[in-house]
């Protein structure tokens, strides 16, 4: 061990990958395999072909309780949909915004502060932004908008866009810092203002980091769960329009943290659907993130 710590070292470490590659296997497989009853119970018969689980994504019903037992994603996909809209027309501006300004107009003592303060902020637990959100901003929209009971999915997705923003700044702007200075440089010496260079140059060149960014932020978004869980209904229903924001019922994550204490049998099966819709989409915006910081290393020569 000590005569060859080289071959200890790449030992180790391909055992620690190896490990966590297994993990992350077992883990999809054991979502994967108990879903499966409740995609088999939820199978509709379409031109003499069975297909699994179709009522899931057909019918808006979910009742675990009275017969006809039923169950559907629709309330909570349309849910989320609207809370990870909301969050990312909060976070994706303000993040750009902010990384640009750290990036190319911020005076470097004022980086130095408020980067890793930035950083700090995506450590706060989301159960904090959730329970200011229940009891400052959902009291204040209940009675400024009057409606019915507090959550909506305005709020809900304003707190989770702040809860991204940390994100989305941080890594736009290493991309920002990452355009070659020679670059900029350039485009300064045809005689362009800051502001130009900024918009024509940088911005661009770093597209493909900031989209990453922005990307990375849904994320964080789709998968949050205690700012959901606090301020939403907890009831699983459509909102009446679809469009209406200022009522907030459930999301994906808000159905698995609000029920998996007292589910049993198919309800059990249905909340590990939900995780596999949430780990499908992601693992999809995960490795389109990573195909975008990719197309950025290419595109600036390897110099990223």
């Amino acid at each position: 061990w000590i005569r060859h710590q080289g071959v200890t070292a790449q030992v180790l470490t391909f055992a620690m990958m190896v490990s966590t590659i297994l993990i992350l296997l077992l883990i999809i497989v054991f979502i994967a395999v108990e879903s499966i009853p409740v995609i088999q119970y939820e199978s509709v018969t379409v031109l003499g072909i069975s297909v699994p689980g179709l009522r899931l994504f057909t019918q808006t019903q979910w009742d675990a309780v009275a017969p006809p037992i039923r169950y559907s994603m629709v309330p909570m996909i349309h849910g989320t949909v609207m809370v990870t809209a909301i969050a990312t027309a909060v976070a994706a501006p303000l993040g750009v915004a902010a990384a640009l300004f750290l990036s190319e107009i911020a005076p470097t003592t004022v980086r130095e502060v408020v980067k890793p303060g930035v950083e700090i902020l995506a450590g706060i637990p989301s159960i904090i932004y959730g329970f200011i959100g229940f009891t400052i901003l959902s009291p204040w929209a209940s009675e400024i908008f009057r409606t019915t009971g507090q959550g909506s999915y305005l709020f809900v997705g304003i707190v989770v866009g702040l809860m991204a923003l940390p994100t989305v700044v941080s890594v736009a702007e290493d991309a920002l810092s990452s355009v070659p200075e020679s670059m900029k440089s350039g485009s300064l010496a045809m005689g362009t203002t800051d502001w130009q260079t900024m918009t024509s140059i940088t911005l661009p060149a770093a597209f493909s980091g900031v989209s990453a960014a922005v990307l990375l932020g849904v994320g964080r978004a789709i998968g949050e769960t205690m700012a959901a869980t606090v301020m939403l209904r907890g009831v699983p229903e459509l909102t009446e329009p679809l469009y209406n924001a200022f009522y907030g019922q459930e999301t994906l994550t808000s159905l698995i943290a609000n029920n998996y204490g007292e589910a049993d049998g198919l309800q059990m099966d249905a909340l590990f659907v939900a995780g596999v819709i949430l780990f499908i989409t992601v693992l999809i915006i995960s490795i389109g993130a990573q195909y975008i910081e990719w197309r950025m290393y290419q595109k600036l020569g390897g110099e990223v």
